[in-house]
């Protein structure tokens, strides 16, 4: 029986590579070339029209992430229970994954807001007129700082990914294992 979990290791780390990519290029591509459109009234439909298409593959990637990360805290429950530093990581991963599905899902009501500014004139996707209709500004000033926390979430994820498979080195096994029951032995 072979111990390799690629298949779910690989739908964990793309679906987080996809994750922080899209928020990342969103932020930076999508609401930042939005004050290129020519016509003010129209960079709210040009956003929400990029940010549509890439809802349904963030989905898709947020799913793969997410079905990738049970599989493979199933497949290491022992070592996530037994090597110290493994616990923390993956407490920390499950937490910071909620807030990135949270901050998800609260930009995309936002977004959704931000449609009554279509056909009003606005700086770009997240930067209203004085024109701008007050619940659309509204959700654009908070989208301003989450199209922000949004990567900085998903590249949280990556990171800790990273640090999950540093702690499957041999020796980082063996020494957490000691520490873990040194640690047991002392309490």
């Amino acid at each position: 029986m072979s111990n390799r979990n690629t298949v779910i290791r690989s739908l964990h780390d793309l679906g987080a590579a996809a994750w922080f990519g899209g928020t990342l290029m969103g932020a930076v591509g999508v609401n930042g070339a939005s004050s290129a459109v020519h016509d003010p009234r129209d960079r709210a439909r040009v956003a929400a029209a990029g940010w549509a298409k890439w809802a349904p593959v963030n989905a898709g990637a947020i799913g793969a992430h997410l079905i990738g990360g049970a599989g493979i805290l199933l497949a290491n429950r022992d070592r996530a229970r037994h090597q110290q530093g493994v616990t923390a990581n993956t407490t920390i991963k499950i937490a910071v994954t909620g807030a990135a599905l949270a901050a998800t899902a609260y930009s995309g009501v936002l977004g959704a807001k931000t449609t009554e500014a279509q056909g009003h004139s606005i700086e770009s996707a997240t930067e209203p007129t004085s024109g701008t209709p007050r619940e659309a500004a509204a959700a654009q000033k908070q989208l301003q700082y989450l199209q922000w926390a949004l990567p900085i979430l998903t590249g949280t994820l990556v990171i800790l990914g990273a640090q999950q498979g540093e702690q499957q080195r041999p020796s980082e096994i063996l020494s957490g294992i000691a520490g873990k029951l040194a640690a047991r032995a002392q309490g």
